[in-house]
Formats: C-alpha cells, sequence, structure tokens
C-alpha cells in the first residue's frame, strides 16, 4: 500500500501569542519522522481559532513564551508518545523555507523545531530572517532559539 503523497504545503497564518496561545508544525501523520516532513507539516495549536488542528492531549508538557519588538517566541517539552513520536527520532527544522506563503503573527519568518528523542520543541515568528537562525537545524531547540526547556 503506498504511503500518503507528499505535497508542497503553503498558505498558513499561524499564531504564537502566549505560553497558552501558540502553533507549532508536526508531522502530518502520528508516527511520522519529524525530518522526513520538513516540507510538508501542518500547524497544530492549543486551539483551532490560531492557525491549525489542536494538540493531541498531553502532547505540550511545558510552555514558557517570550516577546521582543522584532520576535516572539515558545520553548517547551512534549510528550512524544501523545502523537506516537519516536524516541529515536532527532527531530528537524519547519521555517518559511519549506512552508512557503506561511505567515507568523503576521511576520513572513518563523523557525520551528520539534525535537521527539529529547521531548523538547521551539517556535519563533520573527519580523527579519537574521531573527530566527535559520539553517543550523543540526544545533537544536536550545542553540537556535534560546529559551525555557523545563
Amino acid at each position: 500500500m503506498p504511503g500518503p503523497q507528499k505535497r508542497e504545503l503553503s498558505g498558513y497564518s499561524i499564531q504564537v501569542k502566549s505560553d497558552t496561545a501558540f502553533c507549532s508544525f508536526m508531522p502530518p501523520y502520528p508516527g511520522d519522522s519529524v525530518g522526513a516532513t520538513e516540507s510538508n507539516g501542518i500547524p497544530f495549536c492549543t486551539n483551532a481559532t490560531l492557525g491549525g488542528q489542536v494538540f493531541p492531549d498531553g502532547f505540550i508538557k511545558t510552555a514558557h513564551y517570550l516577546k521582543r519588538s522584532d520576535y516572539a517566541q515558545v520553548t517547551g517539552t512534549i510528550d512524544r508518545s501523545a502523537y506516537k513520536l519516536s524516541s529515536s527520532d532527532g527531530g528537524g527544522q519547519y521555517d518559511n523555507l519549506d512552508v512557503k506563503k506561511t505567515t507568523c503573527n503576521g511576520f513572513q519568518y518563523f523557525v520551528n523545531l520539534i525535537e521527539p528523542d529529547a521531548n523538547v520543541f521551539c517556535i519563533r515568528c520573527c519580523q527579519r530572517p537574521s531573527d530566527c537562525n535559520l539553517g543550523i537545524s543540526t544545533y537544536g531547540c536550545e542553540k537556535i532559539i534560546p529559551g525555557n526547556y523545563d
């Protein structure tokens, strides 16, 4: 049986407003590899009015919000088992280069990582590309988006 067809997605408008009102891109299907879905991830949010589907129950464990004049971000921890993500999945990065025509808080730049092996996630909506640290996804959330991961 063939797997789902890969499609390039575009046109999302997601929000990062607080530690209880935010979105994050994730693989399109439970159990999919994060790295293999970087160009076709879909947004999940704390509630559907923010631009995506609702996170699975128990997926977000902690979330910490930080807002500056040129970016807004949420960093925190996840329970990978709530979306059947693998403990050996080192994760990957969703960003405005992969998911075209997406806005994040009205900005055209964003960087978003999910690291199932470490049970962490991060997302930053950026006014300028220099605030998003694209192209260094192998460094992980803590280097790309400094913040609270407790």
